[in-house]
């Protein structure tokens, strides 16, 4: 939609198009809105992305084993030098019950499905304000580019300190579950995206970038194959894919 508005009417008719997107994201029914009613009405936690987990399809497919008592575990060999683990003969399930996988298999679905019926965590008054500013984030660096235009630092800015203050607020907590804390996690490694968002991009990380891809081309035996690509296509992708702070 947003290229399509584009080359019909132009950047102009491109921001407006995003804009309406995510106003209609903050319309009454959608998903910033819904977001905050799950956080704060019904303390769904961290909101972690996805939301909802894959479905394992080959797992669904498998017949059931069936639930294993303590007594009946599978028990298993580890090779002293290879350490490979092997499933013991006496051990061995009947043939029609038996999961063609390593035992490693069984224990990490058994795990797999422990994740998903664990309940989120209960957030404190921090915790809640940490997720809400993570919530409004996009709407607010919205807002600063119509206030302030595309070439303007306060954005740029607003958006990081927001980001910064929110996995601040929620660094010290303890008792996440492992997707909270992989949550946590993949938005800090996110945080490397402000390199390659204007204006930080356009006055400082582009000239580097290119000058590694030049490098990596002139010196590196069938580095042109990859580097030269990139730089043709770094300024497209950085122009499409890199303002979106959603």
């Amino acid at each position: 939609m947003e290229m399509g508005a584009a080359k019909v009417w132009g950047e102009g008719g491109r921001w407006l198009v995003i804009a309406l997107i995510q106003l209609a994201n903050c319309a009454p029914q959608p998903r910033a809105v819904l977001r905050m009613f799950l956080l704060i009405w019904f303390k769904a936690g961290l909101q972690t992305s996805p939301p909802i987990v894959p479905l394992d399809r080959e797992a669904q497919a498998r017949p059931p084993d069936g639930d294993p008592s303590p007594g009946s575990q599978e028990q298993s060999y580890v090779g002293k030098r290879s350490n490979r683990v092997v499933r013991t003969l006496q051990n061995t399930p009947s043939l029609h019950s038996r999961h063609w996988g390593a035992p490693q298999q069984q224990e990490a679905r058994q795990q797999r499905h422990e994740e998903l019926s664990v309940t989120p965590t209960a957030l404190g008054l921090q915790e809640t304000v940490a997720e809400s500013l993570h919530i409004v984030r996009p709407l607010l660096h919205l807002l600063s580019l119509g206030l302030w235009g595309q070439r303007s630092w306060t954005p740029w800015l607003l958006s990081g300190v927001v980001d910064v203050t929110s996995l601040s607020l929620l660094r010290d907590r303890k008792g996440l579950t492992r997707r909270e804390r992989l949550e946590l996690r993949r938005r800090t490694v996110l945080l490397l995206r402000y390199l390659l968002r204007s204006p930080f991009y356009d006055h400082f990380s582009e000239a580097r970038i290119l000058f590694l891809l030049q490098l990596l081309a002139d010196h590196v035996p069938g580095g042109s194959l990859v580097a030269r690509p990139l730089m043709d296509y770094l300024p497209t992708w950085q122009k499409i894919y890199f303002y979106n702070w959603g």
